[in-house]
């Protein structure tokens, strides 16, 4: 790493700081775990005091991981104080996501850094663009809405919704939030239980990530794996704390302007990703 000075040193903490705030208050607002966030941050940050850059994305998504067991934990324990959290679907989905989340690591692990970048962008463009064009959802309290798959096209989702999210840094509330969304799930306990799914994702996939990256020479300083120690410390502790801000949030503006404001963060971050990435 690019040997820093203590103004410089001290204005990388406050960025880190900063955004660890913002991220807390969207994992909370949007169940997305805060990686939508962590990832384009940390992905420009790295670059500019040094890190190699063939691992860059590499660090971002395993630290942006690590993040969200922390923040995803405030998060969901937020959203399941105020019911929004279905324990069933949980239960039925963990497994196939856990799977898929054990894929994603062992994949993110050797593929070439533009190319988890690409995904990011991509994926994070797709689903903006759903979230846009979807119809108005229904009311909260319709339950004869929700109209999920069976099996084995619920636990194939899952598992999708895993490996995706893995390779993205992202906590699944991405992709699980529109997914629920298409099938007329009431957008809040969408998102309560999407912060939940965070969790799921980012334990194996934090693991995954740490064991991956042992043998590699290139990584920043003070990293365990692809996971950079500083990045976590820095964001954490912020990010917990308005982590239930953004929960209370959650249930406080409309769901369509909720859903519109999930798409933003999307397309921007897509945006700043893609312009990143060299063909």
């Amino acid at each position: 790493m690019a040997d820093m000075t203590l103004a410089g040193g001290a204005i990388l903490l406050a960025i880190m700081l900063v955004t660890g705030a913002v991220a807390g208050v969207i994992s909370g607002l949007l169940g997305v775990g805060g990686g939508i966030v962590i990832v384009p941050v940390l992905f420009v940050v790295l670059g500019v005091i040094g890190v190699d850059p063939a691992v860059i994305m590499h660090v971002a998504v395993a630290t942006s991981l690590a993040t969200i067991l922390f923040t995803g934990t405030m998060s969901a324990r937020s959203h399941w104080k105020r019911g929004s959290v279905d324990s069933d679907l949980l239960r039925s989905w963990g497994p196939a996501i856990a799977v898929g989340v054990l894929a994603g690591a062992a994949l993110g692990s050797w593929v070439d850094g533009q190319v988890l970048t690409l995904v990011f962008a991509v994926v994070a463009a797709l689903v903006a663009l759903n979230m846009v064009l979807k119809p108005s959802d229904k009311t909260e309290d319709d339950e004869t809405a929700v109209r999920l798959p069976g099996t084995p096209v619920k636990e194939s989702l899952g598992g999708v919704i895993g490996l995706v999210s893995v390779l993205m840094g992202i906590g699944g509330g991405t992709l699980s939030v529109p997914i629920l969304s298409y099938f007329s799930y009431p957008i809040r306990r969408a998102v309560g239980t999407a912060a939940a799914i965070g969790l799921i994702i980012a334990v194996p996939g934090t693991l995954g990530y740490i064991w991956s990256g042992l043998s590699i020479e290139n990584r920043p300083a003070f990293s365990l794996g692809y996971v950079n120690i500083i990045g976590v410390l820095a964001i954490i502790p912020a990010s917990m704390a308005t982590a239930p801000l953004g929960a209370k949030l959650a249930h406080t503006i409309s769901p369509k302007a909720l859903r519109y404001s999930f798409a933003l963060f999307l397309a921007l971050t897509s945006v700043n990703m893609l312009r990143s990435v060299t063909v």
